[in-house]
């Protein structure tokens, strides 16, 4: 099995390196992205995106990570574009995934109070007498961007109907969004939603079944990992080049035994994640039946799979991003020692986001009661 990237991945990678790179305003850096292609990526090309699929967009969010650019790349590319490309119908997919291309915001209202990641809402969606939308009413927490979003992305139990993911336009009456506190300082709210109406085309995939919102779920572990994937990566390249240059009783710290077997704990949590991060890719992408999946190098598509034949890969990999990216982490922080808190210098920014990543993903007990609830 070859764990590289191919020739396009890496150009990708290469784009998106430069763009973060050139503009280091937010949001300079947000336009420059959606104008480089790098926001379609996963956007079908008879809507001007490139058609690729969930790894190529993977790579776009690690390098996001790798130099924690303040962009709202994980909650647009994999809370919208993913769900919406591989689930929408025709009108929702035309109307949000061009409006992504111009560099709107999309987000995703994953977690209740208390409830991350609820397979059974409490938020409640009740059809208009008329049969002309719905109606919702409840409460979610942590929606990244909610004040920016074109559209924001909430689950919500149908009643006798099932279950489903609303589009809801965070300025419609009835909508209450309380800025929070993240670690990372990213916008971030508390939403509530009180009789909130959603025109008929609002049900995402016009589907009641489940599927859709655990499209949503595993489109975000991933996305996640991808990101986290970029943190660690980018900590323990700037570990290691502070480790090569700076000098204790003559000698640079990484000749110390100590320091050495340290960072190479770091390392192997870091490459962990990175193939841990790939299975997910591979997995989410053959759990839709894309034959492109990366580029053969991981499991074929198959139209007819059962997408949770593949939820022990996309589990593993967000169990591992919250037990053993912040114990990393933290280990970089340790070797920098009081210069890893200095605002100037970027460690900290890594560690805020390992923090904000391992509570997007709902902890470490939640993702290990996630893989035990994995079908045997």
């Amino acid at each position: 099995m070859d764990f590289n990237l191919d020739e396009t991945q890496r150009e990708i990678a290469d784009l998106a390196r430069e763009v973060l790179g050139r503009e280091p305003d937010p949001a300079t850096s947000w336009k420059a992205l959606g104008r480089a292609g790098l926001l379609s990526l996963a956007v079908p090309e008879d809507l001007g995106g490139a058609g690729l699929g969930v790894l190529e967009t993977a790579v776009v969010l690690a390098e996001v990570g790798r130099v924690t650019a303040a962009v709202p790349a994980l909650e647009t590319l994999a809370l919208g574009v993913l769900p919406v490309a591989r689930t929408g119908t025709d009108h929702q997919r035309r109307e949000l995934l061009t409006a992504v291309a111009d560099g709107a915001v999309l987000t995703g209202a994953l977690h209740e109070p208390s409830a991350p990641m609820p397979i059974a809402p409490r938020t409640a969606a009740a059809p208009e007498p008329d049969g002309d939308g719905w109606t919702v009413s409840g409460t979610v927490v942590g929606v990244r961007s909610a004040a920016e979003a074109h559209r924001v992305l909430v689950p919500a139990s149908l009643g006798e109907r099932g279950v489903g993911v609303l589009l809801v336009d965070p300025n419609a009456p009835g909508m209450s969004l309380t800025p929070t506190r993240s670690s990372a300082a990213l916008p971030e709210a508390t939403v509530r939603l009180d009789g909130v109406r959603v025109g008929r085309d609002g049900l995402l995939g016009a589907d009641e079944t489940g599927r859709v919102l655990a499209e949503l779920y595993r489109s975000a572990l991933v996305g996640a990992c991808a990101v986290g994937d970029g943190v660690l990566a980018g900590a323990l390249e700037l570990t290691a080049a502070h480790l090569r240059t700076r000098e204790q009783f003559g000698r640079p710290l990484a000749t110390f035994q100590a320091v050495a077997q340290q960072v190479a704990d770091v390392y192997l949590a870091s490459r962990t994640l990175h193939l841990a991060s790939l299975a997910a890719c591979w997995a989410l992408d053959s759990a839709a039946g894309n034959p492109d999946t990366a580029s053969g190098a991981g499991p074929v598509g198959d139209s007819d799979a059962d997408p949770d034949e593949h939820s022990d890969d996309i589990e593993v990999a967000g169990y591992w991003l919250a037990e053993q990216a912040l114990p990393a982490l933290h280990t970089c922080q340790h070797l920098h020692g009081g210069l890893g808190m200095d605002i100037g210098y970027p460690l900290h920014r890594h560690y805020a986001w390992g923090r904000d990543l391992a509570r997007f993903v709902g902890g470490v007990d939640h993702r290990l009661e996630a893989i035990a609830c994995i079908p045997s």
